[in-house]
């Protein structure tokens, strides 16, 4: 299945990014979510990102370093690291 989200061309301006970066920061950022939420598991989130399970963690470590939005009750937090 494929989900098409059109932006404005000055989103991709603002952001100084092509499509294809953007449309990959985008799979990221929803498969950091789903898994700080305990929606899905690190295998599926890392399928959604594009990424095997080991770049998926580094990603969610470095957005954890960076204050993204990890919440406290995620499984990874409550399991008191990323393994």
């Amino acid at each position: 299945m494929t989900l098409t989200i059109e932006l404005p061309d000055e989103v991709y301006e603002t952001l100084r990014r092509s499509p294809a970066e953007v449309q990959k920061e985008m799979r990221l950022a929803a498969a950091i979510r789903w898994y700080s939420q305990g929606l899905m598991s690190q295998e599926r989130t890392a399928m959604v990102a594009g990424l095997d399970r080991t770049d998926f963690l580094m990603a969610l470590a470095r957005e954890k370093r960076e204050g993204g939005c990890i919440p406290s009750g995620s499984r990874s937090a409550r399991a008191g690291n990323l393994a």
